[in-house]
């Protein structure tokens, strides 16, 4: 039987519904551009992100590709997560996760909600994986907490080693890469004004 809320929305629905807003908030999509993209009104849209409407797995599935998201994401795991820790609490085995194809590199969602203006990812970079020069804006900063990394800002480039912090400013451009052969690199991100 599926667990209902008090005012008699489905509980499945409404953690579905509010992963795709937030996604769809921090990659700066909005609900008129998300309802073209998929073929369906805004009005179902923004039903569906609150839980209201149902969601055929056809749709999901749209809106997965339109998001960058394999479907999986949406039921990163088989324990529910209570009402009152929603918005406040994410458990180690809650966690959602994006592997990148083909780029060695795997991130972990530890906010509780993609929305907010403050971020959480613990991003894990295999032997000799790294990413592109970017720049972002808001400030983001990271924690080192195995292996080592090169981190790259503007001109300049930096070996960092566990339990090593940074800060980025997001007006230069920036890079990390794990230089080790042998050992992942795993780094605790926090971001500024969202992902």
């Amino acid at each position: 039987m599926k667990k209902q809320i008090n005012d008699g929305t489905d509980y499945e629905n409404l953690k579905i519904g509010r992963q795709i807003r937030d996604l769809r908030k921090a990659k700066g999509i909005t609900l008129i551009e998300m309802a073209e993209r998929i073929s369906r009104s805004v009005g179902y849209v923004s039903q569906v992100e609150r839980g209201v409407s149902a969601l055929p797995i056809p749709v999901l599935q749209s809106i997965s590709k339109v998001l960058d998201v394999q479907v999986s994401w949406f039921f990163h795991t088989d324990l529910e997560t209570p009402m009152d820790e929603m918005n406040h609490i994410v458990r180690r085995s809650a966690r959602r996760s994006l592997n990148f194809s083909g780029t060695g590199i795997r991130e972990e969602l530890l906010s509780p909600r993609l929305s907010g203006q403050l971020q959480m990812i613990l991003t894990t970079f295999s032997p000799g994986s790294g990413t592109e020069s970017r720049e972002r804006k808001g400030e983001e900063g990271g924690l080192l907490q195995s292996g080592t990394l090169e981190l790259g800002i503007g001109d300049q480039s930096f070996l960092l080693n566990e339990g090593d912090s940074f800060i980025l400013t997001g007006n230069e451009p920036h890079w990390v890469r794990n230089p080790s052969k042998k050992q992942d690199a795993v780094v605790m991100w926090t971001l500024v004004d969202g992902y």
